[in-house]
Order: structure tokens, then sequence, then C-alpha cells
């Protein structure tokens, strides 16, 4: 990797059989790591994106994995190159471009906003609706050597293979054993250190991206638990930015449960404490709609930002 090497890819993808959202961008580079932001233009008659990762490391995975890669079979190849650009700056958030880490950005005139079917559909990961999926002569398959798709072994933050697999029947491409429910609050946690983890301590971490309602750390497998969020946005947010994050010694998994909401133990059934309802916490950061606290919301890092100090 270069010294001072950008963490913004810039992306043209030649051969556009199929229009290519930027959702499916989206679900594609979110395997090498945390994408901040999405811009989508069409320039020389080439439509192309610019795309920033919260880290340079990801962006050079990202281009060494998918450069020169099919999107669908045989068609929408990615040529991928690093930009000059060090940061992007986005003022919409619609299907156009997209900031991840500000839900409280303006559509713009003229564009759809995020209450489309598509943002619907796009509150569930690896789950896309696509009027295209099962078109006759075409399979909607991300068209990787192999069939199997592109495996990226010891990449921190990926997620295996990368295939999406079609359904003729529902409509939709889904990436194999995502059974989670779009637009859901719940999230499945897995891959725990359950020596260690507390529903408070996945309260505080969760709880930088959203109101966390409930947690629940599984009473038979206690390396895996449901967190509750106020809405489908914040547990989007949270599943963006901790995905693929190490606490504990374990790479944390995020994805979007099936349960719709987090049961909390019938009258004398065993628990151990490992459920808690935190909806009246006082450490809420996000119950003022708009709070600037939504514009404060970043990735893990090193450096932490201390407020309200006397």
């Amino acid at each position: 990797m270069l010294p001072g090497q950008s963490p913004v890819l810039r992306i043209i993808i030649e051969n556009l059989f199929y229009p290519v959202t930027l959702e499916v961008l989206h679900q594609i580079f979110s395997k090498f790591g945390t994408v901040l932001k999405i811009i989508t233009f069409t320039k020389n008659n080439q439509f192309q994106a610019l795309l920033q990762y919260a880290d340079p490391l990801n962006a050079q995975y990202a281009k060494m994995a998918l450069d020169g890669q099919n999107i669908y079979n045989a068609c929408c190849t990615l040529h991928i190159d690093f930009s000059k650009l060090t940061s992007l700056n986005v003022k919409y958030n619609n299907d156009k471009s997209r900031d991840f880490t500000r839900l409280d950005l303006p559509t713009g005139d003229g564009h759809p906003s995020l209450e489309s079917p598509m943002a619907a559909a796009f509150g569930a990961p690896g789950i896309i609706s696509s009027p295209y999926a099962g078109a006759a002569g075409f399979a909607p398959a991300i068209g990787f050597p192999q069939a199997t798709g592109l495996s990226v072994p010891g990449i921190p933050g990926a997620l295996g293979p990368l295939a999406l697999t079609s359904s003729a029947v529902t409509g939709r491409m889904a990436i194999p054993g995502a059974g989670g429910i779009p637009g859901n609050s719940v999230l499945l946690v897995t891959n725990l250190n359950p020596d260690l983890i507390t529903p408070h301590g996945l309260f505080i971490l969760f709880g930088v991206y959203g109101d966390v309602h409930r947690v629940k750390i599984m009473f038979n497998k206690k390396e895996n638990a449901l967190v509750q969020m106020a809405d489908a946005n914040q547990a989007q947010l949270a599943m963006n930015h901790l995905n693929g994050q190490r606490l504990y010694g374990k790479v944390l998994r995020a994805t979007l449960s099936k349960h719709q909401a987090v049961q909390l133990p019938r009258e004398g059934q065993e628990d151990q404490g490992l459920t808690k309802d935190f909806s009246n916490s006082p450490l809420h950061r996000f119950k003022k709609p708009g709070s600037k606290n939504f514009q404060n919301i970043f990735p893990p890092s090193a450096t932490l930002h201390l407020s309200n100090i006397p």
C-alpha cells in the first residue's frame, strides 16, 4: 500500500446491460469494510461512482478483489482505481448519493426520497428488490470466477463468498443464509466473547448508533445476542459500523434478525439477568428529532471524543 493512499475509490462500470443501483454497490463493497459515502454519476456516457471507505486499507482490499470483475454474468464490469479525493462531500441522501453516517440529510429536489420501495428493501443487508431478478435468459448472480463467487479469506471485515443468489419467485437477490426481515429494528449479534460480554456492555456499544430498547443474550448460546434498536435506520447504522469489528478478541458479526422484537422473560422464567429492557434509559442519545448526535456517528476508532466536561 502506498503512503497517503486515498480511502476513496473511483469505479467505472462498463457494459451496463442492467442498471446498477447505489444499494447494489453498497452491498458488494461493504464486504471489504465500512462504506461511509457513495456518489454515482454519468460521465463521458459511462456510469461511474465514487465510494469512500472508513480506512484506506479497505479500499486497497476492495480494489484488489473486485477490479475487472462482473457484477452480473458477462456484463456490468467493474474498473476500479484510487481517487485523488481523500473525502467525499455528500449533500443529499437519495438514489444518486448517500452518506451512511448522516441520516438527517435532505433528499434534494426532484429525487425520490429514501421512503421509496428501494429504501425499504435496503433496510436488509443482502436483500435488494430487483425487477430484473429472474429475467428470461439472464441469471442475476454476481459473476465471479468459479461461479461460486469470490471468496476472500483472511481479509478483516470480509464475509467470504460474494455471490448473490437469485430467486425468480420473489424477484429478490439475497446473500445465502441471510434470513433477516427488511426494515427490521432487531439485530442478531454473533461471535461474541461469552465470558466478557454483558447486556449493559452491548447497550453502551450499540447505543453509539441509535437508542437501544432491549438486549437479550441467548441462554443456551451465550456468544449470540439480540439487540433491539429504536427503528430500522438505527439498526442499519449499527450494523454498517459494527459488523466485522473486533470485540474482546473476537470478530463481531451483526445481521438483521428474523425476530421483530425482543421478548422479556415471563415471570418465574430462568434468565440469569441475560435479558434487559433499556427503553426508558436516561443514556439514550437520539431521543430528540434532528439531534446533533446524528452528525457525530463514525466507525469505531482508537480516538475518543469527550464532551460535556465541566
